[in-house]
């Protein structure tokens, strides 16, 4: 079994800053991509930023310039940096994790954390 736990999210103004973190635990023998997506009310979950088990990162353009993902492997933690935030990015982030794999006989799964909530607003 594998679990995501997620934390630093909260109440922010506008152009500030919060960091997210998400530690994966468990029997983990290794993990491909980790990132976070993101759903804001009514709408679909939308992809925020991904990083490979390389340190490539992919964000959506909307992001671009503001947020940082990162990740330690040692720690199978990944991190979101967010700055400059906006109200548009209020939502709940659920961290992501892809190509998971608890041995290295069996096959790889995703798994999902439990979402943080951030609000952005005055």
């Amino acid at each position: 079994q594998v679990q995501l736990v997620e934390s630093g999210g909260g109440l922010v103004q506008p152009g500030g800053s919060l960091r997210l973190s998400c530690a994966a635990s468990g029997s983990i023998f290794s993990i491909n991509n980790m990132g976070w997506f993101r759903q804001a009310q009514g709408k679909e979950r939308e992809l925020v930023a991904v990083i490979s088990s390389g340190g490539s990162p992919t964000y959506r353009d909307s992001v671009k310039g503001r947020f940082t993902v990162s990740r330690d492997n040692a720690k199978n933690t990944v991190y979101l940096q967010m700055n400059s935030l906006k109200p548009e990015d209020t939502a709940v982030y659920y961290c992501y994790a892809g190509g998971v794999r608890i041995s290295p006989i069996l096959g790889p799964n995703t798994y999902w954390g439990q979402g943080t909530e951030v609000t952005v607003s005055s």
